[in-house]
């Protein structure tokens, strides 16, 4: 698969934790949600892309830590 920015197939995939804060000024007392996407990252370019979980959504669109 090449990349879509530079169009080298130099990617690869990492597992990684991202924490994700919600804006505030509502959310500013919630902690953030934690997930765990792969990173699909350029090697050329550095052009990263990443897709949340299905399984994470609903923890997103609550707006709760699990």
């Amino acid at each position: 698969m090449s990349c879509r920015s530079c169009g080298v197939e130099s990617q690869t995939k990492l597992n990684v934790e991202i924490m994700i804060h919600l804006p505030a000024p509502m959310n500013q007392d919630k902690p953030g949600v934690l997930v765990s996407p792969k990173l699909l990252v350029c090697l050329d370019c550095g052009l990263t892309e990443f897709s949340i979980p299905k399984t994470d959504l609903p923890l997103l669109g609550a707006g709760v830590a699990p």
